[in-house]
């Protein structure tokens, strides 16, 4: 499968039910991954949005199994639409959801009306906005050491 249609698929799992703003807001997310030029996602994926996508341990949606069960919400399991690639196409061409902005580099649905105040996986990213169900993190600058 080609990366578009692969970021198609991790858009419509990420984000499907959370409309057009959550979709783009994840897309976003995604996209500041690529465009980060220190830290993390630098030097592991040093622009490329395919090893963005599949780095190790970054979006459930890329497993298959998930606490030794079987993960039904995957990429695999849906092909994307029209709205997903109309998504994805837009974040490739440099389109920014104002409501995550730029520097946004983490999100989680914390399945709770209140997001954590730091991005609880590693400590590194600050509450910056909600959009729907998920909850959107800022890199401190601690992130540039990792």
């Amino acid at each position: 499968m080609d990366t578009r249609e692969l970021f198609a698929r991790l858009i419509r799992c990420e984000a499907e039910g959370e409309g057009l703003d959550g979709m783009r807001a994840v897309a976003t997310c995604v996209m500041n991954r690529v465009r980060v030029t220190y830290g993390e996602y630098f030097r592991h994926a040093q622009g490329d949005l395919r090893r963005v996508i599949e780095q190790p341990r970054q979006y459930t949606c890329m497993l298959t199994r998930v606490g030794g069960a079987a993960n039904p919400q995957n990429v695999w399991v849906k092909p994307p639409e029209a709205i997903h690639y109309q998504v994805a196409d837009e974040a490739i061409g440099g389109y920014i959801f104002t409501g995550v902005g730029s520097e946004c580099l983490w999100y989680m649905n914390p399945f709770n009306p209140a997001c954590p105040k730091f991005f609880p996986y590693n400590g590194n990213g600050y509450w910056f906005t909600r959009v729907n169900q998920h909850c959107f993190y800022n890199p401190m600058p601690s992130y540039a050491q990792t």
